[in-house]
């Protein structure tokens, strides 16, 4: 039987979109799909609270429907939507139905399905793009929330030796084997888990977290945990407006920070601790 969802439509500004977007993907919605001039999130129907909905639309002024969709057909949709997303000269993502893209030096396919990490959205942009920076050649990564598998298949295509990649949504998961099939990877071993299972994973020369600002301070003890000394920490799923907190609750933590990178009210910082 498929699994039901519940698909929100709504219109306003970029900014507003970016902002109620962050806030629904932390009350459990997933799949952000950012057209021209609409946003489009789905939440499992076991999760779907209309009153939270309705309070945070009220709030930003935003009118907005919804339908129950069940889940192949929300993927028969996010597929017919999908574009590939072209970093620089770096890297592309697409689907497999997608040509081939020449002029980037790393290709990554992928089944395009509504877990969350596609490309698409700036913070997942934003870690690509900082990764080309990054020296992974026979390290040790954490990809925390790994969600399509993006990262953690950019990762091994850059050298390296070990990922873990970690999810607490089994369709994600699921999601990530597919990708990580179609790339031919052999390198990343995928974990299903509500927390990082800190005695059971190496020490990791990165770690790589695209979450949301209240998932990263909670789990930023455990992070440090299972860093080697030195370690390279990429964090987004942050909001422009979260990056006093966030610098300074690193800060506090012995964190270094040596970049906060923008794009479309979003950030991604590079530290080390």
């Amino acid at each position: 039987m498929s699994t039901e969802y519940i698909s929100i439509r709504f219109k306003t500004s970029p900014e507003k979109s970016e902002i109620i977007s962050a806030l629904l993907l932390d009350e459990g919605f997933e799949g952000v799909e950012e057209r021209e001039n609409e946003t489009i999130i789905s939440i499992k129907s076991d999760l779907w609270d209309e009153a939270l909905l309705d309070e945070i639309m009220k709030e930003y002024e935003v009118d907005y429907s919804f339908e129950t969709i069940e889940q192949q057909n929300w993927n028969a949709q996010w597929e017919s939507s999908f574009e590939p997303v072209v970093i620089g000269n770096f890297a592309t993502i697409r689907a497999s139905f997608h040509e081939q893209v020449k002029h980037t030096v790393h290709e990554i396919i992928i089944t395009p399905k509504m877990s969350f990490g596609t490309g698409h959205h700036a913070t997942t942009y934003l870690m690509i793009e900082q990764m080309q920076g990054i020296n992974f050649y026979n390290k040790t990564v954490i990809d925390f929330g790994t969600g399509t598998g993006v990262l953690a298949i950019l990762a091994e295509k850059l050298g390296a030796n070990k990922i873990i990649a970690t999810d607490n949504d089994e369709w994600s998961i699921r999601n990530a084997h597919e990708n990580i099939q179609a790339n031919e990877c052999s390198k990343i071993e995928l974990v299903l888990a509500d927390n990082l299972p800190v005695n059971n994973l190496p020490k990791a020369d990165v770690i790589l977290a695209n979450i949301n600002l209240n998932v990263i301070l909670a789990n930023l003890e455990v992070l440090q945990s299972i860093a080697k000394s030195e370690a390279t920490f990429l964090f987004s799923g942050l909001m422009a407006a979260d990056e006093e907190q966030i610098v300074i609750e690193l800060q506090n933590r012995g964190f270094y920070i040596k970049n906060v990178f923008h794009r479309n009210g979003w950030i991604c910082l590079n530290a080390t601790c």
